[in-house]
């Protein structure tokens, strides 16, 4: 697969401004980008740490994956998502291999990225995210 760098890693979280008041005043990261993914129902915010992002998310309805996910588990690390190139090309490489995908074909996600989740019960217990960025193909 060869993914070119950690895309991002996401944080699900349960207040978004209090969360982004932490990592702006006590780590003095910058958030860049707020945006709604309705399909997700999520709420997510950006920050920038050399090439890898870390996104936080919120959720907008408690019956959506992240909302689901804090009521099992609290917040914390919710994913870990890689930068590919060729993104069907990567989901078909990995279902050959045995891993259960959750996205059998790209969907859109936040920033415009293609992206597809692999099932963490494939990928020893961490849910990971494959994203391409189209734009820059």
């Amino acid at each position: 697969m060869k993914p070119s760098h950690i895309e991002h890693i996401g944080i699900a979280v349960k207040n978004l401004d209090e969360t982004i008041k932490y990592y702006e005043q006590v780590l003095g990261l910058t958030c860049y980008n707020i945006e709604e993914v309705k399909d997700q129902k999520v709420k997510t915010a950006f920050f920038k740490v050399g090439d890898t992002k870390i996104e936080l998310l919120e959720s907008t309805d408690p019956e959506g994956p992240i909302g689901k996910f804090i009521e099992k588990k609290g917040e914390g690390i919710h994913h870990m998502a890689f930068a590919v190139q060729n993104i069907e090309e990567k989901l078909k490489k990995a279902e050959e291999n045995g891993v259960k995908l959750i996205d059998k074909q790209p969907r859109k996600g936040a920033e415009g990225l293609d992206i597809a989740f692999l099932h963490p019960k494939s990928t020893f217990g961490v849910l990971t995210e494959l994203c391409e960025d189209k734009s820059k193909s």
